[in-house]
């Protein structure tokens, strides 16, 4: 059970969207956002507050008469329910109600507690909205986004329940919930924020860390196969370089490797004073994709562990607008709902993906093409030369899906165009930036579960699965659990789905 109180870290947030923790509301923030609505509700008697008595976006200048200000709010709900494309994950969609969820229980947006109480049933009930990928360009928030939960608090719209999409008042009527009633502002309260791309964008760290540690297994067990030499990982050469996530890579690759046998000390070999030889048979090194591993996921590892700080601030953050200040008895307008933090953090993680993407596709090359390793049949092929393919027919997806992603790297951030009467003049697109972000991640799994099941047939072919490290055997077991040793051409996307849930899901 995780109390919302004052702040989530970014691991008790997880908790709740991956490990399906409950969350409970203590009774400072029920008193701290009941002590909001009630100063909003008497210090907007007489004065002009947006989006309480006047109209929304270029129509502000317009005044709500009183009996039209709660139908107001409900108005902006629904002609803002106007997504497209492709639904949200369930895990993306709760993420983004635990995200608002937070931001709300700061006390600085105004809403009735009954807000809270709703949005916390749905996280522990697993109800998730039903929104959709296309609609919100990341200014106002995740006005389009935001307003499918808001659909759903206010008792209409779909969700998702137990695998299925069903109507809201269905799920309702089963589960004993009831919606709430708008009583100020609770419209543009809910729909007025980043938390639809900040949800998404938590998702997203967390799969990049799964990718960043498995690309960092399978550098490790190739480099076990050619029988590199350790200095390239070592502490020594790499403290020479004053980078965090260079020196942190390079110490997980020698926990990784510690126990292999097939690792080699170039002081028992090339420095040992005993070749003789005009053209070296040994290489002296190797090359990029294995030997500079530290140097290349180093800004990785770096980037995400900067994302994720970015992240954690924005849902502890007041991303509304105006903003509620109960200490100073006042009401600020302003732009806190501007999503330019988490889409420049999203362009930055998925350029890092795609570059991790890179290195797993080059790696595959050198395991596929025989001239360079100088160890493996073509294709890593057991069967008969010619006659049987190997590995030729998956490295056309690796190939297809990294350019795929190369392309999909180029940023969003800086795609702005104006919109909304050009009220909304400069724009974040940061939610687009977090779904394409999602794009890339995925892609980035299928190109790690081809290069996965190729490295298990090399450590077969070459007779190593007793000599490699107990951490490259641990996961060298899972696949062969999945795809058994094979020399006859199969069907291989069956296995390469698998190999890629595997990835994802341990």
């Amino acid at each position: 059970m995780n109390t919302i109180n004052e702040y989530l870290s970014l691991t008790e947030f997880e908790a709740i969207i991956f490990g399906n923790q409950k969350v409970k509301i203590s009774d400072v923030v029920l008193d701290r956002v009941n002590e909001s609505f009630n100063f909003l509700k008497e210090f907007s008697g007489n004065k002009v507050i947006y989006g309480v008595n006047t109209g929304f976006g270029p129509m502000a200048q317009y005044r709500i008469k009183e009996s039209d200000q709660i139908q107001l709010q409900y108005n902006l709900i629904r002609s803002h329910s106007s997504g497209t494309g492709k639904p949200l994950s369930p895990e993306c969609a709760k993420a983004a109600i635990l995200a608002r969820l937070n931001t709300l229980s700061l006390g600085n947006s105004g809403v009735h507690p009954s807000v809270i109480h709703l949005m916390a049933e749905l996280i522990n009930r697993d109800i998730t909205p039903l929104i959709f990928e296309h609609g919100g360009v990341g200014a106002s928030g995740d006005l389009v986004q935001l307003s499918h939960l808001a659909l759903v608090l206010i008792g209409e719209g779909e969700v998702f329940y137990k695998g299925e999409r069903r109507p809201t008042p269905e799920v309702f009527e089963i589960e004993g919930l009831k919606p709430i009633q708008v009583e100020i502002r609770e419209g543009l309260a809910l729909i007025n924020g980043t938390s639809v791309m900040t949800g998404i964008g938590v998702v997203n760290v967390h799969y990049a860390q799964k990718l960043l540690d498995w690309s960092l297994k399978a550098s490790c067990a190739i480099n076990e196969l050619v029988q590199a030499y350790d200095d390239h990982f070592s502490a020594e050469l790499n403290q020479t370089k004053r980078h965090k996530g260079q020196q942190e890579v390079a110490e997980r690759m020698r926990k990784n490797l510690s126990d292999s046998t097939l690792i080699r000390k170039r002081e028992d070999h090339l420095y040992s004073g005993e070749n003789t030889e005009e053209i070296f048979k040994e290489k002296v090194q190797e090359y990029y994709s294995l030997r500079c591993v530290p140097q290349i996921l180093g800004p990785v590892l770096e980037t995400i562990n900067n994302v994720a700080s970015i992240l954690e601030d924005e849902f502890n953050s007041a991303n509304d607008n105006p903003i509620i200040d109960v200490k100073n008895k006042h009401v600020y307008h302003g732009g806190n709902f501007h999503g330019d933090y988490i889409s420049l953090e999203m362009d930055k993680l998925k350029i890092v993906i795609t570059k991790l993407t890179m290195l797993a596709e080059r790696q595959l090359n050198y395991l596929l093409n025989s001239k360079i390793n100088e160890i493996l049949p073509p294709f890593v092929n057991l069967g008969t030369l010619g006659f049987n393919f190997g590995m030729q027919g998956v490295q056309f997806v690796a190939t297809s899906t990294t350019a795929e992603n190369q392309m999909l790297s180029n940023p969003m951030y800086v795609h702005s165009i104006p919109n909304n009467n050009d009220n909304q003049d400069i724009v974040s697109m940061g939610t687009n930036a977090a779904v394409i972000t999602s794009k890339v991640i995925e892609n980035s799994f299928e190109v790690l579960a081809i290069e996965l099941i190729t490295i298990v047939q090399a450590i077969d072919y070459l007779g190593q699965k007793d000599k490699i490290s107990s951490v490259t055997r641990k996961w060298y077991d899972d696949v062969r659990n999945i795809i058994p040793a094979f020399k006859e051409d199969q069907v291989m996307y069956p296995f390469v789905q698998k190999v890629k849930d595997y990835l994802i899901n341990s």
